[in-house]
């Protein structure tokens, strides 16, 4: 069995979790204001907040392609806004992923504006059905060759939406699991004069580190669990390539952003996945970064590649660890 069809694997599993947690949420309501714009119907989430989807073509960087923008209750456009940009994993879509992450409460909750958008369908030769992806790292997920250059798509995301709301360009942030965990490292490498911090849910960095050339530091977490199977946390590979650990993943961001020190365990714990009992997840972070900057593997012990997130706690965390770490 190839790798692809391995991803693709997950997406039942991933799909029919994302709808219970979104079933277990309130409804949505069937329309509202969006606060941005002075009274303009809009989509409206679960928290009664502005949800707009934007057909994108920035300067023609890419064809159109649809994001969906969240924008917290508490938005006022003359106060600097935090941004985070979510990638989905292999072969679902952001909504889908959303309704797994549940990162619009914590927009709300802390007042960022919040994207996520689905990525490119890819094409199999043999006709069969294709699943959407990133093209994040030679490994994954471009397992067609379709070469669709997705660094440029976050920047035009990213320029769309400053050129409508006030983004703080020191808190650009970004979010991925698994396909959307290798697309959040990528971006890191390629945009680190863009991205403050990443949040990495089992994905990992490019094998070949010549690949990965960061303009300057870049705060990391990468969340993983010590028993997937599907991104294997000691590294493994695709048919197009190998990739690294997360030992190694983060190991190499701590070479790259300079740390000096040893990684070891912060005192840090926390309650991930709510099917294992206690605070399962240890953090481990480097010693002697640059100031401001923070490098930190979170290991899932006994967890698996679509861990059964324990909500609200999630999305709390993940903030915790971005909204810490702006660029310095």
């Amino acid at each position: 069995m190839t790798n692809a069809n391995i991803l693709a694997g997950v997406l039942a599993a991933l799909t029919a979790l994302a709808a219970a947690c979104s079933s277990s949420s309130s409804p949505h309501a069937s329309g509202g204001t969006d606060a941005s714009t002075g009274g303009t119907d809009a989509p409206v989430s679960d928290a009664g907040t502005a949800v707009e989807t934007s057909t994108l073509d920035a300067a023609g960087i890419v064809a159109a392609r649809p994001y969906t923008l969240h924008v917290p209750t508490g938005y006022d456009g003359s106060k600097p806004t935090p941004l985070l940009v979510m990638f989905h994993g292999y072969g679902v879509s952001g909504a889908i992923q959303e309704a797994y992450f549940q990162l619009g409460n914590a927009s709300d909750a802390h007042t960022f504006l919040y994207a996520y958008s689905d990525g490119t369908l890819s094409e199999p030769p043999d006709g069969a059905a294709g699943s959407l992806f990133w093209n994040a790292t030679n490994a994954c997920c471009d397992f067609y060759d379709s070469g669709v250059d997705d660094v440029q798509y976050f920047d035009a995301v990213v320029d769309d939406i400053q050129s409508k709301y006030n983004v703080d360009p020191k808190r650009v942030f970004v979010v991925g699991h698994s396909n959307g965990g290798f697309m959040s490292h990528r971006l890191a490498c390629d945009r680190a004069s863009r991205v403050a911090a990443i949040f990495s849910l089992a994905g990992a960095q490019w094998y070949d580190l010549g690949k990965c050339d960061p303009s300057g530091p870049v705060s990391v977490a990468e969340v993983h669990g010590n028993a997937d199977q599907t991104i294997v946390y000691d590294g493994g590979s695709t048919q197009e390539g190998m990739y690294p650990g997360a030992p190694t993943t983060i190991a190499d961001w701590g070479t790259k952003n300079g740390c000096t020190g040893a990684l070891t365990a912060n005192g840090q714990t926390y309650d991930i996945d709510s099917q294992l009992p206690g605070n399962e997840t240890v953090v481990q972070a480097y010693q002697g970064c640059p100031a401001g900057i923070d490098v930190q593997l979170w290991t899932i012990q006994g967890g698996m590649h679509i861990p059964t997130l324990n909500q609200p706690a999630w999305g709390e965390d993940i903030w915790g660890f971005l909204s810490a770490h702006p660029k310095p």
